[in-house]
């Protein structure tokens, strides 16, 4: 059943040509994912298929009952958290029973669990949904559709985001194959054009073998001048033909990036960050308690935690030098927050970047390129960026910058899959030292090569990424629950072999119903064990 279709709508901002869309139909059941650029347009398509903005042409036909989440912020004033507001939201919205949900970027400012309770709940609803979002985690666990805005179109494929990711990888195959046998082509046509032009020049001159006297002979030059024709017909016949050849565009591939750090010569896996006894402690409120680590050249760690477990505290405390925080003399710290206070608003991205880095030119393109800033991008005031391109431009002002340990808090908020995908290749081949708390799954397990964990006033610190660190704490899991079943096991044991030395010697139907449930729950326990 269709629950909304959109037919030839197109949408401009200013004179920009923002959406261009020919029909998409949304049917029941359909679980899509709508990604693109920053400012690409998916807000806009979300509040256009919700009702709340009229596209300047086309139409949008609603068959049921629709709801929309917008992006939630957290209001002034709430105690609340950024997880317990959008999930009262969303509890909200799923009670009015709609067919279509469209939810703008539901993930924004959750951490973890409040990420998987959302995956949870959206697996097991009955509904359609639309969600714009930039987890890929997320996508890949409840998407069955991707929908891309490309351009101002919008192209559809068939899967979750690694079903899209792998589609995109052979289309791009397919591309660099294609350019090549119409480079081979277009070659071999220009090559035969030059032969023609060199045998049409050598027509017009007079033959070796030829006397004087014979190149005077009635019609001599005429042959000649008749081949030369030919020629030049032939020649024109086959630039139609490269005219006609259909044109493929080479994709872009980026360039491979290597950093120049300062103070590079540092060896490897040398201890430059000493924490020793450091407590956590907001008011009257212990967050954890004494913890002592280190951090080593090269080190990428993650920190992972529920909001308000105190992430953005221990960074602080890194930052800020705290007495119980020891940094090696030939530590440059570049620090990414979310206020983004580095960045000249007067000044363009290039100036910004240039401003704080001894890189050239070359290379502060090549990095901006890589953060979608292309051509005349770079010259952009900030004043004029939005949200998504600023924390793109601080970020690439950070990791340019002449530091060799980068600390970022929440690098990801607000940035789209391509971009952050874009920073994970950056921080994967940066030979630095990185610090770093988010709670995107994907972009932890990419990058980081340790894990510290705070979690019900505890600090756990783990050798491996984020996956592993995942496989061992299930691991740990497993071994507490059958450390606890096998100690049901052996109580059960002794309770049973104590009803059945009682009913030796008194029996009675009590006693057979207790032994019956003893067994009963044994049974249970082992086929667990099984499981």
């Amino acid at each position: 059943m269709i629950l909304l279709e959109i037919n030839h709508i197109k949408h401009y901002v200013r004179d920009r040509l923002l959406l261009d869309v020919n029909n998409l139909q949304i049917h029941d059941h359909d679980k899509i994912g709508l990604i693109g650029p920053n400012g690409c347009g998916k807000t806009t398509l979300l509040n256009i298929m919700a009702g709340k903005i009229n596209p300047n042409n086309g139409k949008v036909t609603r068959y049921a009952k629709i709801e929309l989440i917008p992006q939630i912020k957290q209001q002034a004033g709430t105690t609340k958290s950024g997880g317990e507001v959008t999930k009262e939201y969303l509890q909200q919205v799923l009670y009015r029973h709609p067919s279509l949900l469209l939810a703008d970027e539901p993930t924004t400012n959750l951490d973890t669990d409040h990420i998987e309770w959302l995956e949870k709940i959206l697996s097991e609803w009955k509904g359609a949904f639309v969600i714009v979002s930039h987890d890929r985690d997320f996508l890949d666990s409840l998407c069955t559709t991707i929908w891309e805005i490309d351009g101002c179109k919008i192209i559809e494929y068939t899967g979750n985001y690694t079903n899209y990711k792998e589609q995109k990888e052979k289309k791009k195959l397919r591309n660099q194959l294609e350019y090549k046998k119409y480079m081979e082509k277009k070659k071999q046509l220009e090559r035969a054009i030059i032969d023609l032009k060199h045998r049409a020049q050598r027509a017009t001159k007079k033959p070796k073998n030829i006397s004087n006297s014979e190149a005077r002979v009635p019609g001599v030059k005429t042959h000649y001048a008749s081949i030369q024709k030919k020629l030049m017909l032939n020649i024109k016949s086959i630039q139609k033909r490269i005219e006609r050849l259909e044109v493929v565009e080479k994709e872009k591939e980026l360039p491979p990036i290597k950093m120049e750090l300062k103070n590079a010569e540092l060896p490897r896996n040398k201890p430059i960050l000493r924490v020793e006894d450091l407590s956590g402690i907001v008011g009257e409120r212990i967050l954890w308690n004494k913890i002592s680590f280190q951090i080593r050249v090269g080190d990428k760690l993650a920190i992972i935690g529920p909001n308000g477990s105190g992430k953005t505290t221990l960074i602080k405390k890194i930052i800020n030098k705290d007495p119980k925080v020891k940094l090696s003399p030939s530590v440059k710290i570049g620090y990414f927050s979310q206020d983004l206070n580095i960045l000249d608003d007067k000044k363009t991205i290039l100036q910004n970047v240039w401003a704080t880095s001894s890189h050239n030119e070359t290379f502060i393109r090549t990095v901006l390129g890589r953060m979608h800033f292309f051509g005349e991008d770079i010259y952009k005031p900030v004043e004029i960026l939005s949200g998504g391109e600023r924390v793109k431009a601080a970020l690439a002002k950070i990791i340019l910058s002449d530091v060799n340990m980068l600390v970022l808090d929440e690098p990801t908020n607000f940035l789209d899959a391509q971009a952050i995908e874009a920073l994970e290749t950056l921080l994967m081949n940066y030979e630095g030292s990185v610090i770093f708390a988010s709670h995107d799954r994907r972009f932890i397990n990419k990058v980081a090569t340790r894990i510290l964990s705070i979690r019900n006033g505890r600090i756990e610190l783990f050798n491996g990424n984020y996956k592993e660190y995942k496989e061992y704490q299930q691991r740990q899991i497993k071994a507490k629950q059958d450390k606890e079943r096998n100690e049901r096991l052996l109580l059960l044991e002794t309770k049973i072999a104590e009803v059945i030395s009682r009913l030796s010697l008194n029996p009675s139907e009590e006693l057979d119903r207790q032994l019956e449930n003893l067994l009963s729950e044994k049974e249970k326990l082992i086929q667990k064990n099984f499981d």
